[in-house]
């Protein structure tokens, strides 16, 4: 056997982090090196190879430097490779003919369906050929009455379509859909167009197994009546994630159980253990068998075979990849009669993942997966075997003896991964459950021992899934009430560094089999982290977000000891809105308890859209805005109508209402008219919020001699025709105009006209689609997300 104070060992270690190092010191650059580089890397690597003579320290040292530059040229060769596949800027928005064969399940939602193609061939209008990238992400959506038609997995299709380079909103601490897109091989995104109607041209012609899934996914659906349960089986069954509804997902991510409603790590390997276990058994009575391979040996390769079956089967996501790499590293090192410790085998599988997938580590699953491991293995007390109960003659005795060790062992187990991972979840996520102990208690087992088996036994057998509805219901109904209690979860803002390190290091002390004087500085080295000292502006001064929420208008403005938010985004659809996949996140990442004041400029979906979501999320003292009294989102707090010469101050700032006059009437159309506009002045910077003010009120504005002047100007109306006129531009004099705009969005903003109209005054025109979010610091001064957070994966438009 191969134990660790063998040198050889220790150095195939070494080249195994180097190589890990590596490949991480490639995932934080902001542009691919290049072939050059890549040349420099390899020769280097080679070089410290043939020095790499003799044994000991100098040795571990040359493999681990040449395996960390193989491991980031490698890694920077498939990312060249992979940008090489988007699509041509050239054929941004133009309109195209696809074939092409759908390869993943559609998600089918209110507002349409969206589908994943491997693509076949694409023409332009006129017939010219033209080269797309081999998979794409395409959407039908609906129009009026008329829905999309939905494509089943396999089929053949010719679509009229417009592509775009995949391009997602940018926010700090927010979800990164380019990275996604880019770990998927997507190369573009796009939509279907209504006509010329999509036309199937073949069934069945390709991927076989995803359209087995489909077939699942549908008999589950078509067996269970009740849509929450069903999804939650479809996942569980076939890892079809999307299945799962909103506001069960909510459920789950406020009770700590999210991580087992899909095919997560834990399914994976109870998967494989009870596939062994039961393969172990009946190979005991293989006869000749025996001789060629014995049962433990059997029982190992034979539940590494299903649980790669499994895995495939419910779509090869990255944490079932990541599972299968694990546990094929244990058997084949146990094949070969090695038995290393764990770190070195944490290491071996973490190194075969990455070899699978470089880009796994940017994702949060990967880092909990090892380090769940790791703090169970190292937290295991250190005592004597209980021979006494072991050696009980009364089988009774030993029975129960059994079972209370197992149930010690799984309140420790729950208890280890509660408090051990709960930095990490805080880094991750921002939010911690505070129930979760308790939800996982019961539905580790409940998931993991009886509705995941069932749902699988119920492709054999469907009437077994109206066996684990029912007891999924059930656990909806305890979640819920979990749920319910007033502290079920604990938020965090981001954290400094300096907190995350010293959070994460009282998370591992917390576990250690440490004395208690040393654990009992867990808590004081996690208070950072938990609640993270929160930046906020001097008296007098003001920080501004304008965030990218696409097609549409959100920011929000922070003094001292105040929060306004202007206007909520737009929603897209009824599963998803600014409102709960931008705007919240975002607040609570920056520590935001409360909502003073939410000014809703006018009743356009693209500047309301969200605000449901902000009323759920976070208490709001008060909404001022355009809206008409029957409008849903009045009633739920106090509100009033913004009305011009309204004026107050919060903490040295100056607030001013512009428009609407009073006197005016709010219609049901044209309500840009309407729209509230408000002046903030601070100490050093001031800025101007006009909603949609179409020009007509902008020159009644300047006409009035209404006090425009301001530093920063939202531009008007994303940049519209019908806005943003010369004298309304030239009574703000901005230095600064910034404009909320969707990526090639349909409505061409901002206008051409527009953009040259600041640009001619010397301006600096800043866009969301190129900027992603953009912040005005207290002290004045100014960044975009898309630049300060800037990866090789990330898509950089340039203006039209």
């Amino acid at each position: 056997m191969t134990g660790p104070a063998e040198p050889a060992a220790r150095e195939w270690w070494a080249a195994g982090a180097g190589w890990l190092a590596g490949v991480l010191l490639q995932l934080h650059q902001p542009e691919p090196w290049g072939a050059q580089i890549q040349l420099l890397l390899l020769v280097s690597a080679a070089t410290l190879l043939a020095l790499a003579g003799g044994r000991g320290p100098r040795r571990a040292a040359s493999l681990a430097l040449a395996a960390a530059a193989l491991g980031a040229a490698s890694t920077d060769w498939r990312a060249t490779q992979r940008l090489a596949e988007r699509l041509a800027p050239g054929l941004a928005g133009a309109e195209l003919v696809l074939t092409g064969v759908v390869v993943r399940i559609p998600a089918v939602h209110a507002g349409g369906v969206r589908f994943t193609v491997e693509t076949e061939g694409a023409a332009t209008a006129d017939g010219r050929p033209v080269t797309v990238p081999p998979r794409v992400v395409l959407g039908g959506y609906v129009d009026g009455d008329a829905r999309p038609p939905v494509p089943a997995v396999g089929e053949r299709w010719r679509w009229h379509v417009r592509l775009k380079p995949p391009h997602g909103g940018l926010n700090p601490h927010g979800f990164d859909a380019e990275l996604a897109w880019f770990i998927q091989g997507i190369g573009a995104t796009g939509s279907v167009r209504a006509a010329p109607a999509p036309q199937r041209l073949a069934v069945d012609a390709a991927a076989p197994l995803e359209r087995w899934r489909q077939r699942v996914r549908d008999a589950v659906f078509a067996r269970v009546a009740d849509p929450a349960a069903a999804g939650v089986l479809a996942a569980l069954a076939i890892g079809d994630q999307a299945a799962i509804e909103r506001e069960d997902w909510e459920l789950f991510r406020v009770t700590g159980v999210a991580h087992l409603m899909s095919i997560s790590g834990l399914h994976v390997t109870m998967f494989a253990w009870l596939a062994g276990a039961v393969i172990g058994r009946l190979w005991r009575h293989a006869g000749r068998g025996l001789l060629v391979l014995p049962a433990p040996q059997a029982a190992r390769w034979g539940g590494l075979a299903c649980a790669a079956a499994y895995a495939l089967a419910a779509g090869w996501g990255v944490p079932a990849q990541r599972t299968v790499g694990m546990l094929a590293t244990v058997v084949v090192l146990r094949s070969a009669g090695r038995r290393w410790p764990l770190p070195a085998v944490l290491l071996a599988a973490a190194l075969a993942v990455v070899l699978i997938d470089p880009w796994a580590p940017l994702q949060p699953g990967f880092w909990l997966s090892f380090v769940a491991v790791a703090l169970l293995a190292v937290s295991e007390p250190a005592h004597a075997a209980q021979a006494t109960a072991a050696a009980d003659p009364r089988p009774w005795r030993r029975r129960a003896a059994a079972l209370a060790r197992a149930a010690r062992g799984g309140l420790r187990t729950q208890a280890v991964a509660t408090v051990g991972l709960a930095p990490l979840t805080l880094l991750f996520f921002q939010q911690v459950s505070v129930v979760g102990f308790v939800a996982n208690l019961v539905a580790i087992p409940l998931v993991t021992l009886a509705v995941t088996p069932l749902a699988l036994a119920g492709v054999l057998l469907p009437p077994l899934w109206l066996a684990a509805a029912g007891l999924v219901d059930g656990l909806r109904v305890l979640l819920a009430a979990l749920a319910a209690w007033p502290w079920a979860s604990w938020t965090a803002a981001a954290a400094p560094p300096w907190a995350v390190a010293a959070g994460l290091l009282g998370g591992l002390l917390a576990v250690l089999p440490l004395p208690w004087r040393l654990r009992g500085l867990a808590l004081p080295l996690m208070l950072p982290l938990l609640a993270p000292p929160l930046p906020r502006p001097a008296e007098g001064r003001f920080e501004l977000v304008a965030a990218d929420v696409g097609q549409g208008s959100a920011l929000l403005l922070r003094t001292a000891r105040h929060l306004l938010v202007f206007d909520a985004g737009p929603r897209w659809s009824p599963e998803a809105d600014a409102g709960s996949r931008v705007l919240v996140p975002l607040l609570r990442a920056r520590g935001e308890r409360r909502i003073d004041l939410l000014m809703l400029s006018h009743r356009d979906g693209d500047h309301v859209g969200g605000g449901a979501a902000l009323l759920q999320a976070l208490p709001v003292a008060e909404i001022v805005g355009s809206l008409p009294a029957e409008h849903p989102l009045l009633g739920r707090v106090p509100h009033r109508r913004c009305m011009a010469g309204e004026r107050w101050r919060w903490d040295g700032v100056d607030f001013e209402v512009l428009h609407p006059p009073a006197g005016m009437a709010i219609a049901d159309e044209a309500s840009n008219a309407t729209s509230c506009v408000l002046r903030v002045r601070g100490a050093l910077a001031s800025v101007l919020l006009p909603g949609d003010l179409p020009a007509a009120q902008e020159r009644a504005l300047v006409a009035a001699g209404a006090p425009l002047r301001a530093d920063v100007l939202v531009v008007p109306h994303h940049g519209s025709r019908s806005s943003s006129s010369e004298a309304f531009v030239d009574a703000v004099a901005p230095r600064v105009a910034v404009v909320q705009a969707g990526y090639l969005n349909r409505f061409g903003h901002p206008a051409p006209e527009v953009s040259a109209r600041f640009v001619e005054r010397g301006i600096v025109l800043v866009r969301s689609d190129e900027c992603g979010a953009w912040t005005l610091a207290a002290d004045g001064r100014a960044h975009c997300e898309r630049e300060r957070s800037r990866r090789y994966w990330h898509h950089r438009p340039s203006s039209r």
